[in-house]
C-alpha cells in the first residue's frame, strides 16, 4: 500500500514540477506540438502557468499560432477562467491584430480581464466576442474600454443578449469613439428604446461605416429615431435592419431620412412587414437619393404591384444609382418584365432579384351591389318615385302584390338585377314568407339601405383618416427626432467641423415622441408642407397600386 501511495505522489502536480513542466497533465496539447514548441518561450510559459493557476485547459491551437496576425479561437469552450488565462498571456503580445473568440461562453466575469488588456492594446484592430452571453454587464465592460481604445476598428458582438439599457453605454462610447468603423449589433434584444439610444448614436458619430442591427426588436418610436438618425449622419455607409419589425411607419421615416442622406450604399431591410403601401412611402425618398446602390426587401409582404412602384421610382430619374433591388420573394408578371426590360436598356448595370414569372395583380373579387341600391339607382335616372315604381305593380291599388308579379315586373322593366339578388331582395321584403310584398317593406328596405350606406362610408372614412393621422404622426415624429439628433448653430460653430461628445443625450428620446402624441394637428413649421400633401394624394388616390407605379 506505501508503494501504490509514493508512485501516485510521483505523479501528482506540485508547486515544483508545475515550474519545470516536465511532468504531463490534464491537457489537449499534443505530444508533437509539445516537442516542437520552444520550451523557453515566455509567451508559452506565461500562458501555461496562468492556465495552471486557472485551472483550466490549456488550448494548444492557441500555443502554436500565438504569434499569428490573425488569431481564431472558436468553439473552444474557453468559460470566463480559460478567457481571463488568455487575456494574461496577451498582454505582452504584440503580433495578434484579429482576435475572434465567438462562442466560448466568456460572459461578464470573463470578460474583466479580457478588456484590461484591449484597454491598452495599440495592436487588435479587429476583435469578435459574438454569442458569449455577456449580457448588461458586459456591454458596459465593452464601452468603457472603448473610450480609451485606440487601435479597434471592427467589433462584432452579435447573440450576446444586449437589452435597451445596454444600447445606451454603445451610445455613449460610440458618440466619443469615431475608430470604430464596423458594429455588428445583431441578433441581440434591442427594442424601441434601444433604437433611440442606437438613433442618438448615429447622429453624434462620425466614424461608423458598417452597422448591423438585424435581428433585433426595433419598432416604431425605436425606427424612427434610427431613421432620424440616419438622416443627420454623413458617414454610414452600409446599414443591416433586416429582421425588425420596421413596418409601414417606419418604411415612411426611412424614406424620409433617403432623401437628404448622401453617404449610404448599402439598405438591408428585408423581412421588416413592409407592405406595398410601405414600398410606395420609401419609394419617395429613394426617388431623390442618389448614392445608395444596393437596396434588400426580400421577405417583405411585397407583391408585383409594390415591385413595378420600386422599379418605376428607381428608373424615373436619371440620378438614381441603385444596381441590385432584392425583392427574391415576388412573383413577377409580362408588365414588371416589360418595364425591367426597357429599364435595363438606360440602365444597363441595373440587377433585381425575383423569385419567378408567374406572379399576378390580385383582384378583390367585386362584391354585388344591394338590390335595392341597384333600384333606387335604377329610379334616380328616370327620376321616378318609389311610389310610382311600386303602383305600376299594384294594379289593385291595395298596396300590396304577388311575389310573382313583383318578379315579372323587375324582369320586363329592365332592372339589372341577377337571379341571387333577386332572392336577396325578395327574402328582405317577405321575411314571413306570406307570398306578397308590402310597400312599406319596400320602403323600410330603403331606408335600412340608406343608413348601412352611410354607416359604411363612415367606417370607410374613419380608416382612410387613421391611417392618414398615423402617418403624418410618424412624419412629425421624423422631424422633431431630427431637430432633436441636430446641434444648435451656435454649438457647431463652436465645434468646428467635429461635433463633441457632448451632444449624448442621457436620456431617451421618448419626450419628442410624447410631445407629437399629445400635440394637436398642427403641423411643425419644421415640415414641408410638401410632405402633408404627398401624404394626402397618397390616402386619396384610388386606383390600384400597379397603374399608379407604372409611368405613362
Amino acid at each position: 500500500m506505501a508503494e501504490v501511495c509514493e508512485e501516485l505522489h510521483s505523479l501528482s502536480l506540485c508547486a515544483g514540477s508545475a515550474q519545470s513542466w516536465t511532468e504531463p497533465y490534464d491537457t489537449d496539447l499534443e505530444s508533437e506540438a509539445l516537442e516542437q514548441s520552444c520550451p523557453e518561450d515566455p509567451q508559452r510559459e506565461e500562458y501555461l502557468q496562468s492556465c495552471y493557476k486557472a485551472g483550466v485547459v490549456p488550448v494548444s491551437y492557441f500555443i502554436r499560432h500565438m504569434n499569428d496576425k490573425c488569431l481564431e479561437l472558436n468553439h473552444r469552450g474557453l468559460g470566463p477562467r480559460g478567457a481571463a488565462a488568455l487575456a494574461k498571456s496577451l498582454m505582452c503580445n504584440s503580433s495578434i491584430t484579429q482576435l475572434s473568440l465567438e462562442d466560448n461562453a466568456v460572459s461578464g466575469e470573463g470578460l474583466v480581464r479580457l478588456v484590461e488588456v484591449l484597454r491598452g492594446s495599440r495592436h487588435i484592430t479587429d476583435l469578435n466576442l459574438s454569442n458569449n452571453s455577456l449580457g448588461e454587464v458586459g456591454a458596459e465592460l465593452i464601452c468603457q474600454m472603448l473610450l480609451d481604445n485606440v487601435s479597434l476598428l471592427r467589433i462584432r458582438l452579435a447573440h450576446n443578449e444586449f437589452n435597451d439599457r445596454s444600447a445606451r453605454y454603445f451610445t455613449e462610447a460610440l458618440s466619443a469613439n469615431f475608430r470604430v468603423t464596423l458594429l455588428d449589433l445583431s441578433h441581440n434584444q434591442f427594442c424601441e428604446k434601444g433604437g433611440e439610444f442606437l438613433g442618438q448614436m448615429l447622429a453624434a458619430n462620425e466614424g461608423l461605416q458598417e452597422l448591423n442591427l438585424s435581428w433585433n426588436h426595433i419598432r416604431m418610436k425605436g425606427a424612427i429615431a434610427l431613421s432620424a438618425g440616419l438622416r443627420v449622419n454623413g458617414m454610414l455607409k452600409v446599414m443591416n435592419l433586416s429582421y425588425n419589425g420596421l413596418a409601414n411607419d417606419g418604411a415612411l421615416a426611412l424614406g424620409e431620412a433617403l432623401r437628404f442622406n448622401s453617404s449610404l450604399l448599402h439598405l438591408d431591410i428585408s423581412c421588416n412587414r413592409i407592405s406595398n403601401e410601405g414600398a410606395r412611402l420609401l419609394c419617395k425618398g429613394l426617388e431623390c437619393n442618389e448614392s445608395l446602390r444596393v437596396l434588400q426587401l426580400a421577405r417583405n409582404p411585397l407583391t408585383v404591384e409594390g415591385a413595378t412602384i420600386l422599379l418605376s421610382s428607381i428608373t424615373r430619374k436619371p440620378e438614381n444609382r441603385i444596381e441590385e433591388l432584392d425583392i427574391s420573394n415576388v412573383l413577377v408578371n409580362p408588365q414588371f418584365l416589360s418595364l425591367y426590360e426597357v429599364a435595363s436598356i438606360s440602365r444597363p448595370g441595373l440587377h433585381i432579384l425575383f423569385a419567378g414569372k408567374q406572379g399576378f395583380v390580385a383582384k378583390k373579387r367585386q362584391a354585388r351591389p344591394d338590390p335595392m341600391k341597384v333600384i333606387q339607382d335604377f329610379l334616380d335616372e328616370r327620376k321616378l318615385r318609389l311610389l310610382d315604381f311600386f303602383k305600376n305593380m299594384d294594379k289593385d291599388g291595395n298596396m300590396s302584390v304577388p311575389v310573382s308579379d313583383f318578379c315579372r315586373y323587375i324582369a320586363l322593366s329592365g332592372l339589372p338585377l341577377d337571379s341571387a339578388q333577386i332572392e336577396s331582395l325578395l327574402q328582405r321584403l317577405d321575411k314571413h314568407q306570406t307570398g306578397t310584398i308590402d310597400y312599406r317593406d319596400l320602403v323600410d328596405s330603403r331606408k335600412k339601405m340608406v343608413k348601412d350606406q352611410r354607416k359604411q362610408q363612415r367606417r370607410e372614412a374613419r380608416k382612410e383618416r387613421l391611417e392618414k393621422q398615423r402617418s403624418q404622426r410618424a412624419l412629425k415624429s421624423f422631424h422633431n427626432a431630427v431637430r432633436a439628433l441636430t446641434p444648435p448653430l451656435a454649438s457647431r460653430e463652436a465645434g468646428g467641423s467635429h461635433r463633441s461628445s457632448a451632444h449624448f443625450s442621457g436620456s431617451s428620446l421618448s419626450s419628442w415622441y410624447q410631445e407629437i402624441e399629445n400635440s394637436d394637428e398642427e403641423s411643425s413649421p419644421d415640415i414641408q408642407q410638401e410632405d402633408f400633401e404627398t401624404l394626402d394624394c397618397y390616402y386619396s388616390s384610388q386606383g390600384s397600386l400597379s397603374e399608379a407605379g407604372t409611368p405613362k
